[in-house]
């Protein structure tokens, strides 16, 4: 074999060395991306069942305060309405309390002792069943403020004095509430 042939073999034998080893290199980098794709996939799925989670605790706990106020307010309704069921019948018992007003106001007047304090007793039953089922007087009295939010002014008169301007001078019917609720508003004259 001379120089040339021996140069020539080795050349080649270091050509398909060369290209032997860029393979090898080629196969294990494809070998090291398919693997670090699997460990990429791994935790996209792990993060994909993570965030699949938090979205579901998220959800759960949005219903749960959803229910927990809705209880809170059929509750609250619940008892609005219990301490209300009773406001048609005390509205129209009202009326009959208000002649038991204006009769004691009459029968004052005469000197019949006996008609008075039975009415008087009668009328204080009446009354205290109706307390004793959340019915209160709105207190209002000559003299005080008029107050739109509290009581109806059914008229103006002229005011006998500076201090009685705005004011209220008489009341002509007595309000009432049931609860923090007014049932029916005083009817009161103011001055002008």
């Amino acid at each position: 074999m001379n120089f040339k042939n021996i140069f020539k073999n080795t050349s080649n034998m270091t050509t398909e060395n060369t290209e032997i080893d860029q393979e090898l290199e080629e196969a294990t980098l494809e070998n090291n991306a398919s693997e670090e794709q699997i460990i990429v996939e791994e935790l996209s799925v792990e993060e994909q069942l993570t965030q699949d989670l938090a979205k579901e605790k998220d959800k759960y706990l949005r219903l749960f305060a959803e229910f927990e106020n809705y209880k809170r307010r059929t509750t609250k309704e619940r008892i609005e309405l219990f301490k209300t069921a009773n406001q048609e019948v005390l509205l129209a018992m009202l009326p009959v309390l208000d002649d038991f007003d204006r009769a004691i106001t009459e029968i004052s007047k005469s000197e019949d002792e006996l008609l008075l304090k039975g009415v008087e007793l009668i009328h204080e039953k009446l009354k205290n069943t109706l307390v004793a089922k959340g019915l209160e007087q709105v207190e209002v009295n000559a003299g005080d403020t008029f107050d739109a939010d509290f009581a109806e002014a059914i008229t103006q008169i002229p005011a006998a004095s500076d201090k009685m301007k705005g004011k209220i001078v008489d009341v002509l019917e007595k309000g009432y509430k049931l609860g923090d609720k007014i049932i029916r508003f005083p009817k009161v004259v103011i001055g002008q």
